[in-house]
């Protein structure tokens, strides 16, 4: 059989072991898709290219490995877009296959031409379009590689329709580079030994995708050795243990005063995986001025940080935390802060029935949560008001277990779930998505269905974007104006897709509604119904 680009490109895919490719069908990559069809590689075919990307950006959170989506031309690479600019601010490796128009009729305005590096140039790594057969297994190896390395990302890879089909001469089987962990004198690891030991009111930021048990791990026994308190980047607080005594909580929006104590008033910060960026500096408020800053990551160029750098590591935390030396016991005066931090985190994280008006029914629901589930479930979240609750109640113990977007997205919820299910098929899997988030991708349900995952989506319906309706109650106090919304029977539409459905009016009923869903054998949808949050609107 002779080798074609989309032979060789997909002998790649094994290659590096990928065991999914999430798509949208398309005339312009048929070549591709053929070439998928007797591969070991499965073939996850979405409702909607938006889904597809964040399924496949779901995947690279849950693995550590870039996801892959295969998209065609023009509408179907507007719609993967979304996924594109979530995964290029979030930091997330991506691999963005695009079907494109034949080159004969390239630069001809023709059926859904576009120009691939316009669109995607100020949101990708890099952008590549396959125009030499015999050179394209060494750009699609080439695209893993920048999309993982580094600062990671998303890479754009244009697939011109004919030569997906062009024979190459011969196939190319590149195994995917070696990265060796970061080494360090002993004189510059030394550097911040010292550094944090002399600190008065050091704090730990952990924040990126790339945390692992063993590193969590071992910065935990740093920082309980030295009672140093550890706070996240905004939804990264999955990368730290939160039954450990020195985490004190989450930056970002939603986040515990405790935490901006902690980071705010530190007289050395040290970032781990993240930088200071404007949604966890509060805008650049929070974590300046005169502290010693240490940043280890491995974006060399420091891109989005802010402020002072003292010491800089270029090196994933995991390898530099792994050859660090251990630190001095804490002072007694770290640790009475470590303390009062601390207890200020579970107060304000344990929920309370004396809590009332909006928080009391996210009480309800996110501690039924964290008292039902087990510390391996995942949870998948969009972007709205109702993840505040999430952030605050569920605690984590293990990375990898939260998958939501940094940079605002809507809609990720239900196809991260997906995801989840084909990563993680022996885990409880929990998508959360307001009625704003599941209005774009809830068709994904029928995903969920047909590649027979189980999980439990929970719909918090409001009837509004109540995330706008509260920054315009802010500035426009009485005047709600295009953020409402009327919505569906989300049980029925459930139903209609196989998946069993119950409506809840009443959050008492929500403990027993997820009990149901968790021991069921099937995917579950809890329609938590709740007062319109324009309340106009439903008069």
């Amino acid at each position: 059989m002779t080798d074609t680009v989309a032979s060789t490109i997909v002998t790649h895919l094994e290659a590096r072991s990928i065991s999914r490719v999430y798509q949208v069908p398309g005339e312009s990559f048929l070549g591709l898709l053929d070439a998928l069809h007797d591969s070991s590689i499965r073939l996850v075919t979405a409702r909607q290219e938006g889904g597809a990307g964040f399924m496949a950006l779901a995947e690279a959170r849950l693995t550590g490995h870039a996801g892959v989506v295969a998209v065609t031309r023009g509408p179907g690479a507007a719609n993967a877009s979304i996924a594109i600019h979530t995964a290029y601010q979030d930091c997330t490796p991506l691999v963005v296959f695009v079907g494109l128009i034949s080159t004969n009729v390239r630069d001809l305005e023709s059926f859904q031409e576009f120009s691939l590096a316009s669109w995607f140039g100020s949101t990708a790594k890099a952008v590549f379009t396959l125009d030499n057969p015999e050179s394209a297994a060494e750009r699609v190896a080439r695209a893993f590689e920048i999309a993982e390395s580094g600062r990671p990302g998303p890479v754009v890879i244009g697939l011109p329709e004919e030569v997906l089909v062009a024979p190459v001469a011969r196939a190319r089987d590149l195994e995917p580079a070696e990265r060796p962990a970061a080494q360090f004198r002993e004189d510059a690891l030394a550097a911040a030994v010292d550094a944090l030991d002399a600190a008065e009111r050091p704090v730990f930021v952990v924040g990126g995708d790339g945390w692992t048990g063993e590193s969590a791990q071992r910065l935990r026994e740093l920082a309980e050795r030295a009672e140093i308190p550890v706070v996240s980047d905004f939804r990264s607080h999955d990368a730290f243990p939160h039954s450990s005594p020195v985490w004190v909580g989450s930056l970002g929006f939603g986040r515990n005063d405790g935490a901006a104590d902690a980071y705010g008033n530190a007289d050395l910060v040290c970032y781990l995986g993240t930088t200071r960026r404007d949604v966890l500096s509060d805008e650049y408020t929070l974590g300046g001025g005169e502290a010693v800053t240490i940043v280890v990551g491995p974006d060399a160029d420091l891109l989005g940080h802010e402020g002072r750098t003292s010491l800089h590591y270029v090196a994933h935390p995991g390898d530099w935390l792994s050859s660090m030396a251990q630190l001095r016991d804490g002072s007694p005066e770290r640790r009475a802060r470590v303390q009062r931090e601390r207890a200020a985190y579970v107060d304000w994280s344990t929920p309370a029935e004396s809590r009332a008006g909006e928080d009391a029914w996210r009480g309800e629901v996110f501690g039924t949560m964290q008292r039902l589930l087990p510390d391996d479930a995942i949870i998948t979240a969009g972007a709205g008001n109702y993840v505040i609750g999430a952030l605050r109640y569920l605690h984590h113990e293990q990375p990898r277990t939260f998958v939501g977007p940094r940079n605002g997205a809507m809609g990720m919820g239900v196809p991260a779930a997906v995801a989840a299910t084909l990563v993680h098929p022996d885990r409880t899997v929990v998508g959360l998505a307001g009625d704003g988030c599941f209005g774009m991708n809830g068709q994904e349900l029928a995903t969920l269905q047909a590649t027979g995952g189980r999980a439990v989506i929970l719909v918090v319906d409001n009837s509004g974007y109540g995330t706008i309706r509260s920054h315009q109650e802010r500035h426009f106090p009485g005047r709600p104006s295009g953020t409402s919304l009327t919505n569906p029977d989300y049980a029925l539409l459930a139903r209609a897709h196989g998946i069993e459905a119950h409506r809840i009016d009443d959050v008492a009923d929500f403990s027993s509604a997820f009990e149901q869903a968790l021991s069921s054998e099937r995917s579950t949808l809890i329609w938590l119904h709740l007062a319109p949050v324009v309340p106009e609107a439903a008069a």
